[in-house]
């Protein structure tokens, strides 16, 4: 048995209906779903992974591929998290890959923050010059890529990184109209505004009378209720 077939044997073994019937609240799209809880997914993927961590990196993203073809969710956190696990293997055009597996497989805001929260956003604090390759997303006609485009520097961010590429980022995102994108991009600005926090609350007001009020609330959480309040008069 491969790598692949023994996920999903054991997958399939874990199957909740409880849990797959009750994944229906958490997403607004239809989402294939084995109905295993995300503790057990983690668990699962950490002990494979140890099967294949000394093979190529080549061959274990072909492995993740295979996951991500196959529609489930499951498999795309299994196949994210090993990818995550090769960080210290990344190479620049790695982004080629992320950014497919990104546009053509990801269909649930789940997927696409675990794929781009950690493997994406390692990738891009290791080769800083990719965040260009963020707002190239950002303009894209998919949903998941534009959310993308911003919630992968929600960590970086954190850290005080990457502001001018964020502030750059928000504002070809300011006016979109889907509402995962609102706030993906408002996560992004309340990440930042925990490490650059006056900087982030002039951004943030300055564009308050264009910003989506789901984007802007969700900008504003971090900031002090004082702030809050003061953002809000305005």
């Amino acid at each position: 048995m491969g790598i692949t077939e023994e996920v999903r044997a054991e997958l399939e073994k874990l199957s909740d209906k409880k849990i797959k019937d009750g994944s229906r609240h958490y997403f607004k799209e239809p989402v294939d779903t084995y109905g295993v809880k995300m503790t057990q997914v983690g668990e699962l993927g950490k002990r494979l992974f140890k099967k294949i961590e000394d093979e190529p990196k080549q061959k274990i993203f072909e492995q993740c591929e295979t996951l991500w073809k196959s529609g489930k969710f499951e498999e795309s956190i299994v196949a994210c998290l090993w990818t995550e696990q090769l960080a210290d293997r990344y190479e620049k055009n790695d982004m080629d890959v992320f950014e497919r597996w990104l546009g053509s497989y990801v269909s649930n805001w789940a997927s696409c923050d675990t794929l781009c929260n950690h493997s994406v956003a390692m990738l891009v604090e290791k080769y800083p010059e990719l965040v260009d390759t963020l707002k190239i997303w950002a303009v894209a006609d998919n949903r998941w890529m534009r959310r993308g485009a911003a919630v992968t520097l929600i960590l970086p961010a954190r850290k005080g990184l990457f502001l001018s590429d964020i502030f750059e980022i928000a504002g070809i995102l300011l006016s979109d109209k889907d509402d995962l994108v609102q706030k993906g991009y408002g996560w992004m600005l309340k990440a930042a505004s925990e490490a650059r926090q006056q900087e982030v609350y002039n951004y943030i007001v300055s564009k308050r009378d264009i910003m989506p009020r789901t984007a802007y609330r969700y900008a504003l959480e971090k900031m002090p209720e004082n702030m809050r309040r003061e953002a809000m008069r305005k």
